[in-house]
């Protein structure tokens, strides 16, 4: 198995980790079902503005700890340079992870067209972002095996 496709393997279980231990220490202070939509809104704004910098510093920390386990491991300095390769996979995976996000933003825009609650479309929103995550990165495992 390649570094890239490690790399990505990596990615993917610290993506579900990170959001699933932030989302499930979020909900331990749940909006009430009293609060009025301002509340809501601020409530979730705030929830998603913590978690990109809380999942940006962990993920920098997860990847660097692969790092250095990887060069004992294996006993090979990990370069980071990309081929035209690289890119293109990256740019394959990118489209059909934003195709993935724009379906669930729209699914989103259309819980709220059908009067649901605010509650209920930042959820799907959130989902929406890190299945799009994990799809860049599947996508990324997958052209790497298959080849371009």
């Amino acid at each position: 198995m390649s570094i890239q496709e490690k790399r990505k393997i990596v990615n993917i279980i610290s993506t579900l980790l990170i959001t699933s231990i932030y989302f499930w220490y979020v909900l331990q202070s749940r909006p009430e079902k009293a609060m009025t939509t301002d509340e809501l809104l601020s409530f979730w704004a705030t929830s998603l503005l913590i978690l990109i910098p809380v999942s940006i510093v962990a993920k920098i920390i997860i990847h660097i700890l692969f790092g250095i386990a990887n060069t004992i491991v294996t006993r090979e300095f990990d370069s980071m340079n990309s081929d035209e390769r690289d890119k293109l996979i990256e740019l394959k995976a990118t489209r059909n992870a934003n195709y993935l996000f724009g379906a669930g933003f729209f699914l989103a825009m259309g819980t709220l067209a059908m009067d649901m609650s605010v509650t209920i479309m930042f959820m799907v929103l959130i989902v929406s972002g890190v299945l799009s995550e994990i799809m860049d990165n599947v996508s990324q495992l997958y052209y790497y095996r298959k080849g371009i």
